[in-house]
């Protein structure tokens, strides 16, 4: 299964009547993922379970007889770009009118009426706990019908399957450990898109990095809409809410920072990686586990939002300005050395001046070393679209991101210009887009580092001193 990489960041699941489909050797997929870190892993589960099937791929839409968007729908400007590529596959379609188009993930569990009935520019609608299904929805379009599966699972996991790692170089790899979100933040589709949140089995997790180690790869990233709330409690999951459990059964639970500590000790050569944390939930413990382990990259996306306590609130994140102060105090002390970066929004509902310049004094106290900054983009559905005004106007918004934006090139410089005349242990991952004489890699606090190639190669680990810097990149040499 090949893909094309383009990133713009409760009912239990029902029985099909399966459909005696086409023979599906030869027949081509071609799928095209969109947004975040899990809407590209998602599309490995998908290339798995059609591959099994029977399917080839193929790297060219006009070879293609099957068509898969995986969508986003965390902004509008993502669903824009997503229906402009609708757009370019429909006209294919009037050329080979047998093409099957499809709309997975999030995107399609929101437009999934109005895709499939009104507009009628899909063929199939696959939400994000369906994609087992996807080889009997293609076989009911065989049959001339629609075909939607949207229904969200307290279960799925998709822990039993084995994901095509098509996306990867090799070196980098992604193991989703959670599904669906439990955090009812007021500016996001996610708990209304992916369902509840479920934890995976942590035997099938580790199974996973120790394949993805013994082939090769030296890096792996888990994942989860809010890695710090993983749990299993249990044969089947968690049964109970984690402060509910006795001292007992809390010892023999897994947390996620006992989940992080196995993964580790898979090989001291295989580095660990994590997304996305969230603030009311990192613990004490799980820093202490990342201190522990030099092989757990020292690098927290640690998502602020709002430096205001008022705007936090609004936003239901669940901690103050104090409590978020408080874990950059710890990370910092128990980890010196570690790297942070944050989401931040511009412009949310009745955000004033003061709610800004607490967010810019937030980013100053901190000095994240990247930042992923966006104008508030009211999404239909969720909990402020229908509490609250969408009330600052454009130019403001715009006006305060670009501030944000400022501020944080600004911090970025900063924090690599202190990198420089430092030496790093970097993971080569690919050849440098400016020269093939070059490679890029990353340092444990996720930043990229450009040096010469001399003999080094893919997925070797390298002691690189660093002699310049840009505002996103270290520039070095090899010193062993």
């Amino acid at each position: 299964m090949e893909f094309q990489n383009k990133v713009i960041d409760e009912a239990v699941q029902g029985t099909a009547t399966v459909l005696e489909s086409k023979n599906n050797e030869g027949r081509k997929v071609y799928i095209e993922s969109y947004g975040c870190q899990m809407n590209f892993s998602d599309s490995e589960i998908v290339a798995s379970i059609l591959t099994g099937k029977g399917y080839q791929t193929t790297q060219h839409l006009e070879e293609a007889d099957v068509v898969l968007v995986n969508t986003c729908s965390i902004r509008d400007k993502a669903e824009q770009t997503i229906r402009q590529r609708l757009t370019v596959f429909n006209k294919e379609k009037k050329k080979k009118p047998e093409l099957i188009i499809g709309v997975l993930g999030c995107m399609a569990e929101r437009l999934k009426t109005q895709l499939l009935e009104e507009e009628k520019i899909v063929d199939i609608v696959a939400g994000p706990d369906a994609y087992r299904d996807l080889p009997n929805l293609v076989a009911q379009v065989d049959e001339g019908k629609r075909a939607v599966n949207v229904i969200l699972s307290k279960e799925e996991t998709y822990a039993d399957i084995s994901p095509v790692r098509l996306l990867s170089n090799g070196v980098t790899a992604f193991i989703s450990i959670t599904r669906g979100c439990d955090n009812m933040c007021t500016f996001c589709v996610v708990p209304f898109t992916r369902g509840r949140e479920r934890s995976r089995n942590p035997e099938s997790i580790l199974a996973e990095a120790q394949d993805l180690f013994n082939k090769g790869f030296r890096e792996v990233t888990l994942l989860g809409q809010n890695v710090d709330s993983y749990l299993w409690y249990g044969e089947d999951g968690l049964k109970k809410n984690y402060e509910t459990l006795s001292e007992e059964e809390k010892a023999q639970s897994t947390t996620f920072a006992k989940l992080m500590e196995k993964v580790a000790l898979i090989s001291p050569q295989l580095r660990v990686r994590f997304s996305t944390s969230h603030p009311k939930d990192i613990t004490d413990e799980f820093l202490e586990v990342m201190a522990k382990y030099d092989n757990i990259c020292k690098y927290i996306h640690l998502p602020v939002q709002s430096g205001s306590n008022c705007i936090l609130e609004l936003m239901n994140r669940g901690y103050t300005r104090e409590w978020y102060m408080n874990r950059i105090d710890k990370i910092k002390e128990i980890m010196p050395d570690c790297a942070i970066s944050s989401d931040i929004i511009a412009g949310f509902c009745t955000e004033t001046e003061e709610d800004h310049q607490d967010t810019l004094a937030m980013m100053d106290y901190v000095k994240y070393d990247f930042g992923y900054m966006f104008n508030y983009s009211e999404r239909p559905n969720t909990l402020a679209q229908r509490k609250f005004k969408d009330d600052v106007p454009q130019e403001v918004k715009s006006r305060r991101l670009a501030e944000i934006i400022a501020k944080q090139n600004q911090h970025s410089l900063e924090r690599n210009k202190a990198y420089v005349g430092k030496t790093f242990e970097v993971l080569v991952e690919k050849t440098s887009k400016r020269s093939e004489n070059e490679l890029a890699g990353r340092t444990s606090q996720n930043t990229v580092v450009v040096f010469p190639k001399e003999n080094y190669n893919i997925g070797d680990y390298v002691t690189v001193f660093i002699t310049d810097c840009t505002g996103g990149t270290l520039l070095g040499k090899a010193v062993g």
